[in-house]
């Protein structure tokens, strides 16, 4: 639950499903009494001494309606059918989870050459069979998300994509993968070279639950 600067003020954590309630706990015991409000979206606690905890509704939308608390902390803990993407240049992985639990998957990883400083010639010829490379990365990678998350398409409630930002963004041009990414939910998930290691290690990551924390002025 490390905390990290928050863009425009405040700080960022993030708190696992069974964790929120206990946050939620402390926030009260470390600010006093708060009211809370909220949409499909998020849920705004305003403390007694003007802290301010937003907590961001993981896999939105969440049922409208009062008690606020109690809804985020059912529907955060709610155990779905989660598709995982992850590519870098360096492989690419796929998987389905069910709650925690991997229950489909496929890794895998290529060549890719990194840069050269040589000129000329020779550069444009490395530079050329290094995009061919890159490019065959995001084929196999794109044709390994079918191959593991098409089954299972009627039942996925999201799909999480992570790895690197240009990397995928260079899969969203295969039109194959509309009715996946139709599913696409946020976080974007920031991890290395992905392998299986990596690839059962992403629940922690898209299953928490973001709060923007703002102390009292």
């Amino acid at each position: 639950m490390g905390a990290r600067p928050a863009k425009g003020g405040g700080r960022w954590v993030s708190v696992p499903p069974e964790r929120v309630h206990p946050w939620i706990d402390g926030f009260a015991g470390r600010h006093g009494a708060f009211e809370a409000s909220g949409d499909e979206r998020m849920v705004r606690l305003v403390a007694a001494d003007g802290g301010v905890a937003e907590l961001h509704v993981p896999f939105p939308p969440m049922r409208p309606g009062p008690p606020h608390v109690t809804r985020l902390v059912e529907h955060a803990r709610a155990e779905r059918r989660v598709g995982v993407v992850l590519v870098r240049l360096g492989g690419y992985a796929a998987g389905v989870f069910h709650g925690g639990t991997l229950v489909a998957s496929k890794v895998g990883s290529r060549l890719v050459q990194g840069r050269t400083a040589a000129g000329g010639w020779s550069q444009q010829r490395f530079a050329r069979r290094r995009d061919n490379q890159a490019s065959k990365v995001f084929e196999v990678a794109a044709e390994t998300a079918l191959r593991v998350l098409s089954p299972h398409l009627g039942e996925l409630d999201a799909v999480v994509l992570g790895g690197d930002r240009k990397a995928v963004d260079a899969l969203r041009a295969d039109r194959r993968l509309a009715p996946l990414l139709a599913l696409e939910a946020e976080p974007f998930l920031v991890v290395p070279d992905p392998r299986l290691a990596v690839l059962r290690d992403t629940p922690p990551l898209f299953r928490a639950v973001r709060i923007r924390v703002l102390d009292p002025a």
